[in-house]
């Protein structure tokens, strides 16, 4: 028995983003609060902090963590997260590609970019998908925007980095983003109002961006990574985000590596 019906799965293929309702548990949610708390008491070398009021941190993330974090590692291998990434990419096999942990405080103003993920990222092919897990209510003000139908553009965007700015190290073959906030009535963006327990789920390629948070909640997110049958290894000639180091693939080459380990 699949625990999405069809209709989810269909909106998540022809539109690149859905939202899933009441999805995850209170139990798991629980456990990546926890996890989440573990995590900002002993960061990883990537935490960025990305905004500050009188020298307290309002805006910031992390990611790459699963493997140190317990409650993070006990969701991705004991929950149905994995199941629900098969359904959603139509896809027989899953691999874990990361976590990204997002923190938006209240009283935060910093908008995330406008930006497509997989141009970050050193996976291609198009079974994969993102899972955005908010903690905590989310207001359709302070919700991720999305634009539906833009992972079939068949284009490739340059990174940017959260602060606003280009990376130095460029791919050539990527070209800049449209001005998607100063042109919003040409595009199909969609986000919501959002309780623990809803998910988020939309493709690498899917632009997104996110406003700041002027609500009175925290804006704890959990974002799930993961990739299915298509996927394989490319070297991008800019700089990935995550770079994972130590990691020795050849462009097409299967995500076979304990960086990523295959859930399904």
């Amino acid at each position: 028995m699949n625990l999405l019906n069809e209709k989810i799965v269909d909106d998540f293929q022809l539109n690149g983003v859905c939202i899933i309702k009441n999805v995850i548990n209170k139990h798991w949610l629980n456990i990546l609060a926890e996890g989440i708390e573990e995590n900002f008491k002993k960061p990883s070398q990537y935490k960025c902090v990305y905004e500050k009021i009188q020298g307290n941190e309002i805006f910031y993330d992390d990611y790459c963590n699963w493997n140190r974090i317990k409650q993070y590692k006990d969701f991705f291998f004991k929950s149905d997260i994995a199941i629900i990434a098969s359904e959603l990419m139509r896809s027989k096999k899953v691999n874990l590609f990361h976590e990204h942990v997002l923190i938006k405080e209240p009283g935060s103003k910093k908008k995330t970019p406008w930006h497509q993920d997989q141009s970050y990222y050193c996976v291609n092919g198009k079974d994969n998908c993102s899972l955005w897990i908010p903690l905590d209510p989310i207001a359709k003000t302070v919700c991720p925007e999305f634009i539906r139908g833009s992972h079939k553009w068949n284009n490739k965007y340059l990174p940017t980095k959260f602060f606003g700015e280009s990376y130095k190290k460029k791919d050539d073959e990527f070209e800049k983003i449209p001005d998607i906030e100063n042109e919003r009535s040409n595009f199909d963006i969609v986000s919501w109002d959002m309780q623990p327990g809803d998910i988020i789920a939309f493709n690498f390629s899917t632009i997104h961006g996110a406003p700041g948070n002027l609500s009175i909640n925290r804006r704890r997110a959990f974002s799930a990574r993961f990739f299915g049958d298509d996927a394989t290894y490319i070297k991008r000639k800019g700089e990935t985000s995550p770079p994972f180091p130590g990691l020795t693939l050849n462009d097409g080459d299967k995500l076979n590596s304990n960086f990523f380990p295959k859930l399904l």
